[in-house]
């Protein structure tokens, strides 16, 4: 039985991918701070350390074969945390031997993202996030190169589905739903990269199952679904077999309250991803897999409504 670490378990990405690690065979520890180490999925064995505190790290990664490493900090902690960590992750994966995978995001590619983005599309620092995230990757490059430490970044779209809540999905575009109000935070017509989780987590372990046949650092793409306003509104609608009225996001006013919320004002940095067409080329990743794992979206968006505790569409307002 192999073993996979998975830091930031408790969070979106990590429990769900650690469903989906338990479901193959694999032994799953699961790392988090404090009590969120007590919120893992049933099966996990529950590992307490601060990414912050390299030895524990260290400690918390030992005998891994695979670190899965969904750290993710607060959006207005990017700055002082992210980099700090990437460098103790480097740290325990190097003490360990095992291979690091990190969920990548679109960031790296700037203003200049677009549709049908591939591995080795030029990457843009137009904002600080994109800049933290391309010398994170680039580290574990480096790594790869010169001390042999293994980084597989798969990269995906905005992420939904599984029980965690905080993606675009719960936060804003159904957070109306009971009311009947499907709210979008762009143009209606412009595609947009989503992330189905339980499937990307599924990616995973196909990944982490055929390592061994990977170069030292290597990049894929999640294509996942790539939908417009108009086409996750109806996917919505089939999912809750009813019409839905339409919403928006007064960005004006969100940028004026971000002089004062620093999270306000992150999230108006961000939202040119909603203005600009964009989805990932996922050809490179199929080639290699085979299959990748692709819920239907009515399905996917069925499974996420339920998981958010709105199952009943008798409860939503006519």
């Amino acid at each position: 039985m192999e073993t996979v670490v998975i830091l930031g378990a408790a969070g979106r990405i990590g429990d769900t991918a650690a469903r989906q690690f338990l479901a193959k065979g694999w032994r799953v520890k699961g790392v988090a701070r404090d009590a969120r180490a007590d919120e893992l999925a049933p099966g996990v064995e529950p590992v307490r350390a601060d990414a912050s505190d390299r030895g524990a790290l260290i400690e918390a990664c030992r005998g891994a074969d695979v670190v899965l490493n969904c750290l993710n900090p607060q959006y207005t902690e990017w700055r002082e945390k992210v980099l700090p960590m990437a460098g103790n992750v480097a740290a325990a994966v190097e003490a360990a031997g095992a291979t690091h995978m990190l969920p990548g995001n679109v960031y790296n590619f700037g203003h200049r993202i677009g549709l049908g983005m591939r591995e080795d599309a030029p990457q843009l620092p137009s904002t600080e996030k994109a800049a933290i995230r391309m010398r994170m990757e680039e580290l574990f490059g480096e790594l790869a190169q010169k001390r042999g430490i293994r980084t597989v970044v798969l990269r995906a779209g905005d992420f939904y589905g599984g029980p965690r809540t905080g993606t675009w999905m719960d936060l804003i575009i159904l957070t109306k739903l009971r009311k009947g109000i499907f709210t979008w935070p762009g143009p209606m017509d412009l595609p947009h990269a989503f992330a189905y989780l339980p499937d990307l987590g599924a990616a995973f372990v196909a990944l982490a199952e055929r390592r061994s046949e990977l170069d030292r650092f290597e990049r894929f793409h999640f294509a996942g679904h790539t939908m417009t306003g108009e086409e996750t509104k109806l996917v919505a609608e089939k999912a809750v077999d009813r019409r839905l009225k339409r919403g928006g996001v007064p960005w004006t006013l969100l940028r004026a309250a971000g002089l004062v919320n620093p999270m306000l004002r992150e999230v108006a940095i961000m939202s040119y991803l909603w203005r600009t067409p964009h989805s990932l080329d996922g050809a490179r990743l199929a080639g290699f897999l085979g299959a990748v794992p692709s819920t239907e979206p009515v399905e996917a968006m069925r499974a996420t409504i339920a998981a958010l505790g709105l199952r009943d569409a008798a409860s939503l307002a006519a």
